[in-house]
């Protein structure tokens, strides 16, 4: 049995760490907030996005700098890997050494992925004991631990019309042994809140304002979407999940390195960029659509956020497709635009364009002496021709 901590702490009564180090303090601050917004689950869950990524944007910037600065690297890594094609070992080494020179470290930008991981965990659990509504399997609902914690807490309520769906209640006993193992989620809400923050109704999970205008159904934010999803065999397509899938291929495809033949994991990554958002719509399906109006929000924030430190990035083209607002797209990142330089000059990996044949009766400007074709088939060397009328005086011999 997990040890409980901190009874009776601002009313919590129920406390097991590790995990609840996390989630506690999501769960308070979730309910608060639903709380402070007329008891609207969808406002709570969009202010709490914010809040969070604004309390982790230091590290978010850290991360967005990070790709910039791969980005910036390159043409280097790229002249690297040409240099050494086919020694992959050799390869990676010199690469190792070009960012340990340059200052770049690659994994600078993973400790905010890794950051996130649980707080989107935390969130999912959030969400799923907000709602009150708890699975559980056909040998779970017949055994007798869920038989005593039916007699230790009468507040449970079986869900119309199913036989494995109950509503945990809102309050009871706090400390019974059966919520340390796999009716963990029938503890009272208020056993993990804070006094001023005690509720005295279930969440209301449905979202008034966000109906489907054609079905008239209401989007509950502790089950996969419903209103606003496409039965396509028997997996529900969600407008919603398609919404965050294209938010984050947008978010990704900022940040992606330009495509490189040479690298071996170029073409893995823009599988990723692909498969990631495939992933999020399929996922939008199965978990709870609250969970998935966070990710829409998550990854709108973080887009604003990218687009003022290192402008489109790499989104543009886009299937071979750039829209006239990002037809002047800066070459780096960052906003600062490069120098113009003509091309075969200076830092041009082009050739030089070739000399234009100058009209009748024109001089050619090229700093390169010309030749003058004379009578009788003699050239003189010069830039300029004699003026006419003007006779060349010279010695006798």
């Amino acid at each position: 049995m997990t040890p409980t901590l901190a009874a009776g702490f601002l009313g919590i009564e129920h406390f097991t760490p590790p995990w609840d180090i996390f989630y506690l303090p999501l769960f308070n601050l979730l309910v608060g907030f639903y709380h402070l917004l007329f008891s609207d689950f969808a406002l709570a869950i969009i202010v709490f996005t914010i809040v969070i990524r604004t309390i982790l944007a230091p590290l978010f910037i850290q991360q967005i700098r990070s790709q910039k600065e791969m980005q910036r690297m390159q043409p280097l890594v790229r002249e690297v890997q040409r240099k050494h094609k086919g020694n992959r070992a050799k390869a990676q080494e010199e690469t190792m050494a070009l960012y340990r020179e340059h200052g770049v470290s690659p994994t600078a930008g993973c400790l905010p992925v890794v950051f996130q991981l649980p707080i989107l965990w935390a969130l999912y659990q959030a969400l799923i004991r907000a709602s009150n509504i708890v699975t559980l399997n056909a040998d779970q609902v017949k055994s007798a631990d869920f038989t005593a914690l039916q007699q230790a807490l009468p507040g449970i309520q079986q869900v119309a019309g199913s036989t494995t769906q109950f509503i945990a209640p809102v309050s009871g006993p706090c400390n019974l042994e059966q919520f340390n193992g796999a009716f963990t989620h029938f503890l009272p809400l208020n056993c993990q809140l804070i006094d001023p923050l005690h509720l005295s109704s279930q969440i209301t999970t449905t979202v008034p304002w966000l109906v489907n205008p054609f079905t008239g159904v209401h989007l509950d934010l502790a089950l996969p979407d419903h209103a606003f999803a496409i039965p396509i065999l028997g997996f529900g397509l969600s407008f919603i999940a398609v919404i965050a899938a294209i938010l984050q291929f947008v978010q990704v495809k900022m940040a992606q390195p330009t495509p490189n033949s040479d690298d071996p994991t170029s073409s893995a990554t823009s599988t990723m960029t692909y498969l990631f958002p495939l992933l999020t719509i399929f996922w939008g399906g199965l978990f709870a659509s609250g969970l998935i109006l966070y990710w829409v929000v998550y990854t709108a924030y973080l887009v604003m956020q990218q687009y003022t430190i290192m402008g489109w990035g790499n989104l543009f083209p886009l299937f071979g497709w750039t829209p006239p607002f990002a037809r002047n797209q800066l070459a780096t990142v960052g906003g600062v635009r490069p120098s113009r330089e003509p091309r075969g000059g200076a830092g041009s990996a082009g050739p030089p364009p070739p000399p234009s044949t100058p009209a009748a009766g024109q001089v050619p400007r090229t700093g390169q002496p010309q030749t003058e074709r004379r009578p009788g088939g003699q050239q003189r060397a010069g830039g300029a021709l004699p003026r006419p009328g003007r006779k060349k005086r010279g010695r006798k011999r």
